[in-house]
């Protein structure tokens, strides 16, 4: 794990000399509320971290490629608190600048101005770095999305890690259709079973509805979700989660156009419950290949 300060240590070893400048800054970024993570969130940032080393390595060595990107489109303020050891674990962008190669461009999107500028703060200035404050499913289609055209020779990684169901269904499938980005997706299904798959689905509002559709791209989601045979009581019985993920992994290959999606990382808990799926979906089979390793790694191991 990494301390506040070896954090900050790092960032502005160019002003350690100021004592002043230092507590400063380091005053000014501790205002900001950071995420507790649990054991899984940090087994999910390693995991996006070595398959982000190999996919610059990779993009870096291939003839013709004139740019590859790394895009993170709910990018937090750069570190989390880890609920274990009360430790700061760098987040997605962080770990995304260590990698070597580099990546070509960094674009790290959050809704939350305050998480966006102690980013800002973290990276410092770089004219390949840009962060934005604003709604990644505005951000990514208009401005970033552009960036990483198949007929320009230009490729991305994408991270879309929402605490809910607010990603739009048409981020993911311009970035499948696209045939240039590759995505970690996480199916928050957790938020799904809290507020839209209820047993009883007449009893789900319509505004809940809607965000699952916004999610989703339709309402079929609903077959996905429930068993059409009627139980004793006249109800639908209600599928498991496995099944909702299953559904959507072949939505992303039939809907969204990915070549390829390996089945997804079950995310869990302290009580080894499921919360989300880890996806990744991917233009190509050696994308596909190395994250499948990558999960199997990770697969089995014990919560702690």
């Amino acid at each position: 794990m990494t301390t506040r300060r070896g954090i900050y240590a790092r960032v502005f070893l160019g002003c350690r000399s100021d004592g002043d400048r230092w507590r400063r800054k380091g005053q000014e970024m501790a205002n900001v509320r950071l995420d507790t993570i649990g054991y899984w969130s940090e087994v999910k940032l390693d995991m996006v971290r070595k398959y982000a080393a190999a996919y610059s390595r990779i993009l870096s060595r291939q003839t013709g490629i004139r740019a590859h990107l790394y895009i993170d489109g709910f990018a937090g303020p750069g570190v989390h608190i880890s609920s274990r050891t009360g430790d700061f674990v760098q987040g997605s962008p962080l770990n995304a600048l260590k990698v070597e190669p580099p990546f070509s461009e960094y674009h790290f999107i959050d809704l939350d101005g305050g998480k966006a500028a102690h980013l800002r703060e973290l990276v410092g200035e770089r004219s390949d770095v840009h962060v934005y404050e604003g709604d990644c499913n505005e951000v990514l289609l208009k401005h970033v999305f552009p960036r990483a055209r198949y007929n320009e020779y230009r490729r991305a990684l994408c991270l879309l890690d929402p605490y809910k169901i607010n990603l739009h269904w048409e981020v993911i499938r311009q970035a499948g259709s696209s045939g240039s980005i590759e995505i970690f997706l996480n199916f928050m299904v957790m938020d799904m079973n809290r507020n839209v798959l209820w047993r009883n689905p007449d009893g789900v509002s319509a505004v809940q509805q809607q965000r699952m559709n916004r999610f989703w791209g339709d309402d079929s989601w609903r077959q996905a979700a429930y068993d059409t045979k009627q139980n004793l009581f006249g109800l639908e019985e209600k599928n498991a989660n496995d099944q909702v993920a299953e559904a959507f992994r072949q939505r992303l290959e039939r809907a969204a156009g990915f070549g390829f999606v390996p089945a997804p990382m079950p995310m869990r808990n302290s009580t080894g419950a499921v919360i989300y799926y880890l996806f990744f979906a991917s233009p190509n089979r050696t994308g596909a290949k190395i994250v499948q390793d990558i999960f199997s790694t990770y697969r089995n191991r014990e919560v702690r």
